[in-house]
Parts: C-alpha cells; sequence; structure tokens
C-alpha cells in the first residue's frame, strides 16, 4: 500500500493537523484553567440551590393549600366547624404558658 500523496499534500496535512493539535491543546486549557473549574463549580451550586428551592417551594404551596383546604371552603368562607375548635386550643396553649411562666418567676 504505497501513499501516492505529493510532497505537498503531506506537508498541508501536517500543518492541518497541528492546527488541529493546537486547537485541542487550547480547549484542554480553558476547560482546566482555575477560573474556568471555579466558573462550573458555581454554576453546579446555583443549579443545585435552584432546583432545591423550587423543590422546596412547591411542597410548602401544597401543604399550605392543603390546610386551607381544611379550613376554608371552596368559595372563601371559613369553616367554622373546624377553626373554632383549632382556636380554642390555641387560645388553651397560650394561657398554659403564661400561667407556667408566672409559676416560674419567683
Amino acid at each position: 500500500m504505497s501513499d501516492a500523496r505529493t510532497p505537498a499534500q503531506i506537508e498541508a496535512d501536517i500543518v492541518r493537523r497541528r492546527e488541529q493539535l493546537a486547537e485541542t491543546l487550547d480547549e484542554i486549557g480553558v476547560r482546566v484553567h482555575p477560573k474556568t473549574v471555579i466558573g462550573d463549580a458555581k454554576a453546579k451550586v446555583a443549579e443545585t440551590v435552584d432546583r432545591t428551592t423550587g423543590r422546596a417551594f412547591a411542597a410548602v404551596h401544597r401543604t399550605v393549600s392543603g390546610v386551607r383546604g381544611r379550613f376554608v371552603t371552596e368559595d372563601g368562607a371559613p369553616r367554622l366547624d373546624r377553626v373554632v375548635p383549632v382556636a380554642l386550643v390555641v387560645v388553651g396553649l397560650v394561657g398554659l404558658l403564661a400561667v407556667s411562666s408566672r409559676k416560674q418567676k419567683p
């Protein structure tokens, strides 16, 4: 299998391959440069924080909607049969805390 290329073709091929190698080395240099590595790490952290924040927001929204659905009717009126007992429990707990804090003070 003989190479039928002329010396000019071989030289042009060598020049082309050198240019490709130089581009590859430049790209590697950019990829491993500390600023690039830090920038990539920052972007990854920001993406993770955004994703986590979005999930947390969705979870809180679901929880609030669920709780709201238990204490408010579909037309927005409060369900007194559920609100009043909860309010009484809260008032009772606040009263107990007030009484217990008075007993602890000399």
